[in-house]
């Protein structure tokens, strides 16, 4: 990996790109969050229904669907940002600087054409389902993918830019085991 810099000694124009990048994560952050608490309580609500007044709330499950479709892809989304996704470093760990940096643009570049098919394939299953609703709680069907289509577009954005942060000689992310 490149040399640590400090964040002070970089352009304007990449603070500012980074405040944005962070910005948008944190508001993902909060979007995942408050949906888990959603879910939490919906989920409670499900139980109480279904043994206490002896009422199952039908609508819970469709409604799950769409909190853990936010979650997952946000979620997803701010893990790139952070560099906390799922990945596995033994063989980057394993080889000299010189090949780790090789393979971290390849998965940085993997990431992004991953994020741009989920930005673009969602979309048109975004925009082919909304016409329909969802059964019991009548929202657009639509809205069952828009998690994968905004995560995919963010997936690509944070990709986009740990590249650009390579391209600088500015990456500062950690690549050891945990």
């Amino acid at each position: 990996m490149p040399e640590e810099k400090p964040v002070s000694s970089a352009p304007a124009y990449l603070r500012t790109i980074d405040s944005l990048l962070d910005i948008i994560a944190a508001i993902c952050r909060v979007v995942t969050g408050v949906s888990l608490v959603v879910l939490t309580v919906i989920f409670g609500w499900l139980v109480f229904g279904r043994y206490v007044l002896n009422a199952t709330p039908t609508w819970v499950e469709q409604a799950a669907l769409l909190l853990v479709m936010t979650i997952a892809f946000l979620g997803a989304a701010v893990g790139v940002h952070e560099n906390t996704h799922l990945a596995v470093t033994a063989l980057r760990s394993a080889v000299p600087p010189a090949v780790r940096t090789v393979f971290v643009v390849i998965t940085d570049f993997l990431l992004a054409g991953f994020g741009l098919l989920m930005l673009v394939y969602g979309a048109q299953l975004t925009m082919f389902k909304w016409g329909s609703m969802i059964p019991l709680i009548q929202l657009p069907e639509g809205l069952r993918s828009l998690p994968l289509t905004i995560g995919g577009g963010l997936i690509l954005l944070f990709s986009l830019a740990h590249l650009l942060h390579l391209a600088l000689g500015r990456d500062t992310r950690s690549d050891t085991i945990q």
